[in-house]
Order: structure tokens, then C-alpha cells, then sequence
């Protein structure tokens, strides 16, 4: 164990632990020559990452890193500061490649109060242990007895052990067994994905626990007070910052029924200790009803999971709640966990992604909704792969489940034994969904020999190829968006060129909500047409769903905002999920939220005063050196290891966006469908916004050198991978600070 120095500042605790396995040393190091330039979480993750792990390294060799970091507002207050930012190398798609993983919960906020703002975890243990982390004492601990014990089983004993305040970051068997979809869970269902849970296994680290009692010092609490009050009483909608309600309600001038803002008369937390609770027709102006706000059970599962549902839960520091808490006896009695319930893909990973394949008998009713059965398949499969700590590559794994049955792939390469114990007759025809435990438990033992389905849990940059079905990638019900083996994550269903030109350019599925926000915000097009113009410049940023227009300069602004956005909050480790606060839901402020927060909370946590053109830029920065160190790990055509050309090799887009909908021309209503030629002009536009190269996509000198990157540009000149041109930041970026400020009279920083 060891006693560790503390550094501290105002938002930042000031010091990363370092954490190394295979020698056993422990230190602490100040993380504040960073904090100007890449903020926290992602930027802080990134940046170590560039520094410190070569080009070529192998995702399982001890060289690897596992990173894991928060940011200044993390635990500070704000709302909506309860994220995590992780960082290693990707197990499952292609190269070398550096890939973030982005979680709640309580992990980063008690890490924080621990007096750390990263953790380093490098080198690899010969047998299996876990950190603890308590304060200033730091230490690596045995853990033979929780190895081969699912998530839930790992953080009861640990917290047994350690306390019930401990937060513990656990991987399951998938983890241990080194499955390429393997994740990391804390607070039972908040995950970290992109393989990360593989990266730890590979080092023997089963855990990481940590406990906090330090406070995080901020340079004018009143002020995060005030803020905070003026968010939630009239700036944050609901999840996802929808900001009308679902159904007709007398306070509210629109309703959508699209919208997350659920409650409604009538509606109830049926199953809450001490009797149901109505969540009732909360409003803006009501700060202390928000929390009924979002009622993401029956939003995700239908009206049939009313009655399981105990109450709506969250993150640290989030006043939304939109976290089922669901109890149903049958998953009890099926899987021994009496709780179960998520937000977003785990929630709903048969209705909404296998049952379109599979056609199972009882999942919907003649109106199309989700029936009791469907409630009771969706959390015995969202109970079991959360256990096993499996991840599913925004719901790639059960798509791809799907379809190989279907099509008969998995009795080709499975034997009748096992296809038997699978019981697929079961699961589509008899409403027993019970065979999906030994399906994934099967695919979590990563026994590709003996239980061949495991194949699906390498992605289909892997199973396509071996199994020779690689038409998989370019079948619209796959749903894959990009070569390289991530799936749509709100793409070109979601503004079309825009949502299609951000799920290019990180190295998994995006995770960007900036846009989907504001497509399914619930307020009138003709509205959002008129608050596009405000922030991206023209009405012609955004076009109505499957209405699409050709590609121009005012939807590649948005695009570069969705982005950088969402590294921002990455970075400041915000929820992005709710962040940024394009929309509002008070008409008495004609619907606008207020894009100068980040900015005031930032100031009002740290002390310096900042605008929110300084953290776009410092978002870009982050975005830039994750491209520029893609590029030292990508390989070209002939396998060469470090390549530029992101517009051939990286951003390659699948095949079936183009050849939907084969009747419908693009650019006509009623499709989504991409055209060619306007597609290379959006990666140009996108690439010019950025300061890219125009042709290729990869960081040129003069972009580098703008945003402060010299070392990294001098890296890539000495690679022959650096480019010359491209415009200064000033020169091509609006400004956004005060965009909406006349919207925003009752902001207590503009007093």
C-alpha cells in the first residue's frame, strides 16, 4: 500500500495515480501542465495515451494502458457531472487504435472525492488482483477469491469487504476471458465498453474499487448554486434533453410522441416500497417534480413493464433520473438477481434489435407494442450479459445473434448438441427467452474452438471474415455503418449527412447525442429551422426526417459542433446524453437553452474565466490528436502500419446507405438513402471545418501547429504522414459564445 502526495486546484484534484502490475509500483503525478489544453477525461485519457503507448502495440500486451480520468466539473455540483472517461486500445476492429469508453454511475465522481482525477493502470499482474483505492492509500490487492464471479457477485464481496460507500469497477467472465466485447460495469449497470473489460482481463486486474471522503474545491460555490438552479428550473428538459412532454398536457404548448418527457396522469411507479407513486404532469419552473420527469421503463419496454417498475434512477449528480429500476419475478427466478433495469441499448436488446429479425411469437400486439413477454426477454437478457460483463457494440452482438440464426450460419458452424441447448424453437416460438443464459455465457467463455458461437463476440470485423459472409456489412439490417466494424450510432437517420459524417470519425460507435437531441427534442421544424440559423447560421443546417437536402457549409458546422460537443463533455465529463442545452422547455424563453453554460460552470468551478469558443477549441484539439495518433496505428492497403488517407482506409462508409431503398431516388421524401458524389463533398467539408486535409482527412502541419500540437506534428512529418494546408482555427470557426444570450436574461453569470 501506498501513502500518496496530493497536488489540488480548484475543479481538479490535481494528481493521476499510476498504478504499474507487473512491478508493483504505485505513484501519483500532477496532472496540471494538462489541464489548459485537454480539460480532463477524454483529453486527459488521449493525451497519455499519445505519450505514452507506441504505435503497433498489441491491445493485450502489457504496453497496452488502461486509462481512466475525469474532468473539473465531475463531481463538483454542476448538474449532470457524474461521467467517466476510459482510454486504451481497441479489441475489435481493425489496426491499432486508441478508443474511448464512456461511462456513469458513481465511478468518476467518487473518484474524484478520492483526491484523483485519473487513474493509470499499465504492465500486467501474473495473478489476479484489484486496486483499491481509499483516499491517498493505494494498493493492489488479491483477487483470487471474486476471479471467475460475474460483475454482481464481484462488487457485493468487495463492498462487503471494503464498504458499502466503495464504488467497485468490476469485469465479468467476458473480461477474464479476454472476449474482444467484454466491458467493464459499476453500480451494477453502468458500463465502459469498446473492449475494455478484455484490456483488464488481459492484465489480471479484476477491479478497481475506490472510496472518497474529500471534497472538491470550487472557486464560487454560490455561483455553481445559481447556475444549477437556473438549469433545472428552466433550461434542462428531460432525458436526452426532450424538452415537450409525450402526450397532450394543458401546461404545454406542443407534445410529441417521441419525446423521453413521459409522465403523465396516471402513470405510476407501480412497484415503489411503500406503494405506487403517480409521476404526474411535472413543469419547467418546478425543480423539486423534474425527477418524474422521465420515466424510461415504459418509454423503453412498453406499458406492461408499469407494473415492475420501483422508481427512475441515475448518475451521480444528475436530476433527471432516467434509469430504470425494475423488479420482475421471472428474471428473479431465471437469473437469481432480483433488480435489473438500465437506460438506452441494455434496456430493450430484443424488442428493439432481435425481434425485427427473429419475428418471435408474443413480443408485440397487433398495435405494435412491446406485451408482458417482451418485458421479461429483454431484462433476463439485459440481467445477463450486464453479469457477465459483456458489451455489445451498440447492439451489434444481438443483431448479429439474430441474423445468424436466421439465416442458418450458426448450424453450420455450431454442433446439433449445442444449437439444442440454445433452443432457438424455444426463444421465437414458445415465449421462453431462459436459452439466451447459456448463449451468452457461451459467447462470454471466449471457447471459439469448442463453442464456436463466441465468434460473434470478436464483431464482425472477425466473424464475417472467417465465416465468409462478409454481404453482412453491406445489408441495411446490420445496421454496420463503417468498415471497420462499429454499427449506426443515430446516424443518417438523424440529418442525414451530418449524423452519417460524425459515426466516421472516432474509432467505435460515436456515441454523439449533440444532434439527436435536437432531432427528437419534440418542438416544430419550422422552430428548429429558426434556432439552427441562430447557432450553425442558416435554416439549411438541419432538414426534416427522410426530407433531405444536398450537402452544404451550414450542415458541416453542424456536424463540427455535434463533435466537438461531445468531446467537450467527454473532456469535462458532463453527461452528453443531456449536454449541451441547445433547447429548453420554457416558452417563455421561445424554447432556447443557453450554450454559454459549460462555459459559466467551467469559470464559476475553476476561477478562470473562460468563453465557449475557448473549450470548442480545446474540444477540437482533443479530436485532433486522437486523428493524428489513428493515424501513426492505421495501416494502408498493403498492411503498412501508419497511414493518412482517413477518406479510404478510415471514414469508409457501408455500401447499403447508398443502395436503400432501391425505388426512391436520394434527396426525395420518404428515404434516408446517402447519394455518392454528395457524400465525398460532406467528408470535405467536414475534413476543411476541422482544418483537415481536404482530400485525405488526416491533421495537416499548419492544423497541428494552430492548436498547439507542434510535438505531435513534428511526430507525424518524421512518419512522412503529415500534410501542409489548411486554415487557422480563427479563420474558420464561428463565434458561439452569447449566441443565445438574448434568450438567457435570467442567467445569474450574465448579472
Amino acid at each position: 500500500m501506498a501513502d500518496t502526495a496530493t497536488y489540488g486546484s480548484y475543479g481538479w484534484a490535481g494528481q493521476i495515480a499510476r498504478v504499474n502490475l507487473t512491478t508493483g509500483d504505485i505513484s501519483v503525478e500532477s496532472d496540471e501542465a494538462m489541464q489548459a489544453d485537454y480539460i480532463g477525461g477524454m483529453g486527459f485519457a488521449n493525451k497519455i495515451m499519445y505519450d505514452e503507448v507506441p504505435a503497433g502495440t498489441a491491445w493485450d500486451a502489457p504496453e497496452n494502458k488502461a486509462v481512466l480520468a475525469v474532468g473539473p466539473l465531475t463531481g463538483s455540483g454542476v448538474p449532470l457531472g457524474g461521467r467517466s472517461t476510459w482510454a486504451t486500445l481497441s479489441t475489435f476492429t481493425k489496426d491499432y487504435l486508441v478508443v474511448d469508453a464512456h461511462c456513469g454511475g458513481q465511478l468518476g465522481a467518487t473518484l474524484k472525492f478520492s483526491g484523483h482525477d485519473g487513474l493509470i493502470i499499465e504492465g500486467a499482474s501474473e495473478k489476479p488482483v484489484y486496486i483499491l483505492i481509499d483516499d491517498d492509500k493505494i494498493s493492489i490487492e488479491d483477487a483470487s477469491a471474486v476471479w471467475g464471479k460475474g460483475t454482481r457477485e464481484t462488487t457485493e464481496a468487495l463492498c462487503k469487504k471494503h464498504g458499502l460507500e466503495a464504488c467497485v469497477a468490476t469485469i465479468g467472465p467476458a473480461g477474464e476471458n479476454l472476449l474482444p466485447y467484454a466491458c467493464v460495469m459499476n453500480s451494477r449497470s453502468h458500463s465502459a465498453g469498446a473492449g475494455l473489460g478484455a484490456v483488464l482481463g488481459s492484465k489480471k486486474c479484476k477491479a478497481v474499487v475506490v472510496k472518497g471522503t474529500k471534497a472538491v474545491n470550487v472557486a464560487d460555490p454560490q455561483m455553481v448554486a445559481d447556475l444549477s438552479d437556473y438549469m433545472i428550473a428552466q433550461v434542462l428538459g428531460s432525458n436526452n434533453n426532450h424538452v415537450v412532454p409525450s402526450t397532450q398536457q394543458s401546461w404545454a404548448e406542443y407534445y410529441d410522441s417521441g419525446s423521453r418527457w413521459t409522465a403523465r396522469k396516471g402513470l405510476y411507479w407501480a412497484a415503489a416500497e411503500g406503494g405506487p407513486i403517480e409521476t404526474g404532469e411535472p413543469k419547467p419552473f418546478e425543480p423539486n417534480t423534474m425527477g418524474y420527469r422521465c420515466m424510461k421503463s415504459t418509454k423503453d419496454l412498453g406499458p406492461e413493464a408499469e407494473k415492475y417498475t420501483v422508481k427512475m434512477a441515475g448518475c451521480h449528480g444528475c436530476p433527471v433520473r432516467c434509469y430504470s429500476q425494475i423488479q420482475d419475478p421471472r428474471v428473479y427466478e431465471a437469473t437469481g438477481y432480483q433488480s435489473s433495469g438500465n437506460t438506452c441499448v441494455p434496456n430493450f436488446p430484443f424488442s428493439s434489435y432481435m425481434q425485427p429479425i427473429m419475428k418471435a411469437q408474443g413480443i408485440k400486439t397487433e398495435e405494435g407494442t412491446n406485451t408482458d413477454v417482451s418485458v421479461f426477454y429483454d431484462q433476463l437478457i439485459s440481467n445477463t450479459v450486464d453479469d457477465l460483463g459483456l458489451w455489445c457494440n451498440y447492439a451489434q452482438l444481438y443483431r448479429d445473434i439474430a441474423w445468424t440464426y436466421t439465416k442458418g450460419i450458426l448450424a453450420e458452424h455450431c454442433t446439433p448438441e449445442q444449437m439444442a441447448e440454445y433452443n432457438f424453437d424455444a426463444i421465437v416460438n414458445n415465449g421462453d427467452p431462459t436459452s439466451f443464459i447459456k448463449i451468452l455465457c457461451d459467447i462470454a467463455e471466449n471457447d471459439v474452438e469448442n463453442k464456436p458461437i463466441a465468434l460473434l463476440g470478436h464483431g464482425p470485423i472477425v466473424w464475417c471474415k472467417e465465416w465468409d459472409h462478409m454481404e453482412w456489412f453491406d445489408n441495411a439490417t446490420s445496421c454496420l455503418i463503417n468498415y471497420r466494424g462499429w454499427p449506426v450510432h443515430h446516424a443518417i437517420e438523424c440529418f442525414g449527412q451530418t449524423g452519417g459524417l460524425y459515426n466516421m470519425v472516432f474509432n467505435r460507435d460515436d456515441m454523439i447525442h449533440s444532434a439527436v437531441n435536437f432531432q427528437g427534442c419534440g418542438l416544430p421544424i419550422d422552430l428548429k429551422k429558426e434556432m439552427a440559423a441562430e447557432m450553425w447560421g442558416s435554416e439549411d443546417a438541419i432538414d426534416p426526417n427522410k426530407d433531405y437536402t444536398p450537402m452544404n457549409e451550414y450542415k458541416a458546422e453542424f456536424a463540427w459542433w455535434s463533435i466537438v460537443t461531445d468531446v467537450l463533455h467527454d473532456c469535462l465529463t458532463l453527461c452528453n446524453w443531456v449536454w449541451p442545452m441547445a433547447m429548453a422547455p420554457a416558452k417563455e424563453r421561445s424554447y432556447r437553452g443557453d450554450l454559454d453554460l459549460e462555459a459559466q460552470f467551467y469559470t464559476a468551478v475553476t476561477g478562470q474565466e473562460i468563453t465557449i469558443d475557448d473549450l470548442y477549441k480545446a474540444a477540437e484539439r482533443v479530436m485532433t490528436l486522437q486523428r493524428a495518433n489513428t493515424a501513426r496505428g492505421m495501416t494502408d492497403a498493403d498492411g503498412n502500419m501508419g497511414c493518412n488517407d482517413f477518406r479510404n482506409v478510415h471514414d469508409t462508409i457501408t455500401e447499403w446507405v447508398f443502395t436503400k431503398d432501391p425505388d426512391i431516388e436520394p434527396f426525395t421524401t420518404g428515404t434516408d438513402k446517402m447519394e455518392r458524389d454528395d457524400w465525398q463533398t460532406a467528408l470535405t467539408m467536414m475534413y476543411e471545418r476541422f482544418g483537415w486535409d481536404a482530400e485525405l482527412g488526416c491533421p495537416t502541419k499548419e492544423c497541428l501547429e494552430d492548436l498547439g500540437l507542434d510535438d505531435v506534428a513534428s511526430d507525424l512529418e518524421e512518419l512522412g504522414l503529415l500534410t501542409e494546408g489548411g486554415k487557422s482555427y480563427d479563420e474558420r470557426t464561428r463565434t458561439y459564445a452569447g449566441v443565445l444570450a438574448d434568450y438567457c436574461g435570467d442567467n445569474p453569470a450574465l448579472a
